[in-house]
């Protein structure tokens, strides 16, 4: 992190702003906490959470990110502090005491997010002032959800928060994702028995023509494409690409022949073109975003690139 550095410009020249990594002990968990949403796109749920006498541990943060998947975030407040073994530990307790965390959810979030929790990507966050080589090598080879975190504070008033580990298997593109749905079995018979299965990203996708999954694949495969931070996270009615936070969800919808974009930008900036763009803040959608983008056709999709760009860069 010592290669990183930040100045404030002046009318006569540059000055450095020190940068310092946050070493009280509360301080730091406090900091987040107070601003998760925004800074992490996680809903706060508890802070220091028993995981009960026999299993005696505290969790340093519960929370519920944008996509309903639970998220556990252990602080490293040591440099030989092993938070990812404990984090580890934790992951494991949450899944053994899946509906104790839904009723935390429900008591804080109400009863649609508690029913809407999705166990199938639960997250564990490791943040720290640094990561040691040992750290970095070690989540390599561990095939769960975690990532790591890296931040430092600038002068009186920033923070710089910086992903330094995505998880392993997140930087599949669309393309690969949807290899193996096109070869789901029995979908069709699967959706007499499971009244949301035609909503299932797995089932439109399967059923989409080849055109518009060559076109759902090369939207996958550009968004991937933005930069190595990138992750995707396969949920049950849309792809997510995030970076700390989603930017883009995709869907696909296969009678009206189209792939839609779900994009965390304000409406208010961008043009609305019928057909092409709309404002969806007061419509109900699945995914995140509140810019809709609707694309049929190769030049559709040649359109939205500057619009999932800039969707990247402020994410």
């Amino acid at each position: 992190m010592g290669d990183i550095k930040m100045f404030a410009l002046a009318e006569h020249g540059v000055a450095e702003l020190p940068a310092s990594s946050v070493q009280v002990e509360k301080s730091l968990q406090a900091l987040f906490e107070a601003n998760l949403e925004a800074l992490l796109g996680i809903r706060f749920l508890s802070s220091e959470h028993s995981t009960g006498p026999v299993h005696g541990g505290r969790i340093d943060t519960l929370g519920l990110d944008e996509d309903g998947c639970p998220v556990i975030i252990e602080y490293k407040r040591a440099v030989n502090e092993n938070v990812i073994n404990q984090g580890l530990f934790y992951l494991d307790w949450l899944m053994d005491h899946r509906k104790d965390f839904q009723w935390l959810v429900l008591e804080k979030l109400g009863q649609e997010a508690a029913a809407n929790v999705d166990w199938s990507a639960p997250r564990l966050l490791c943040i720290a002032g640094d990561f040691t080589r040992y750290d970095e090598h070690a989540v390599k080879q561990i095939n769960r959800n975690i990532e790591l975190l890296r931040y430092r504070k600038f002068g009186d008033g920033l923070l710089m928060v910086e992903l330094v580990h995505v998880p392993k298997g997140s930087r599949t593109g669309a393309a690969s994702i949807a290899a193996p749905i096109r070869g789901v079995a029995n979908v069709s018979a699967d959706s007499a028995t499971d009244p949301y299965q035609s909503q299932r990203i797995t089932y439109r996708v399967a059923n989409a023509s080849v055109s518009i999954r060559d076109l759902f694949d090369a939207v996958g495969s550009y968004l991937t494409s933005l930069g190595d931070d990138v992750q995707t996270k396969e949920l049950k009615y849309y792809i997510a690409f995030k970076r700390i936070k989603n930017f883009v969800c995709l869907e696909v919808y296969p009678q009206a022949g189209t792939v839609l974009a779900y994009l965390k930008l304000d409406p208010s900036i961008v043009p609305m073109e019928p057909g092409f763009t709309r404002d969806v803040r007061k419509i109900g959608h699945f995914g995140t975003g509140d810019l809709e983008v609707s694309m049929k056709t190769p030049e559709d999709f040649a359109r939205a690139q500057p619009l999932f760009q800039l969707a990247y860069e402020r994410g």
